[in-house]
């Protein structure tokens, strides 16, 4: 256990970051996951609301460095794709 109290300050603010990080992740996954639904079951217009949100949370989740950003890129490709074969 952390005896000093530079220590025990590392691990409030470890704490707080993983929470948020986790935060990000997780609403970051409900996006990809709505997306994907809206791809299966709705119109091109909704499906291309969705990515939009999706791309943007994407990109902001990559800044905050939780994901890579050539992950966040590849991720946004494929749905854009996905995205796009629809409309054909």
């Amino acid at each position: 256990m952390a005896s000093t109290v530079s220590a025990k300050k590392r691990i409030r603010q470890n704490a707080t970051r993983r929470a948020r990080n986790r935060w990000r992740l997780k609403s970051l996954r409900e996006a990809l996951k709505d997306l994907d639904d809206k791809i299966i079951h709705s119109s091109y217009d909704e499906a291309k609301a969705s990515y939009d949100k999706a791309a943007q949370l994407l990109d902001k989740t990559a800044s905050k460095g939780v994901i890579h950003k050539n992950t966040a890129a590849r991720k946004k490709s494929r749905m854009n794709a996905k995205v796009k074969a629809m409309k054909k």
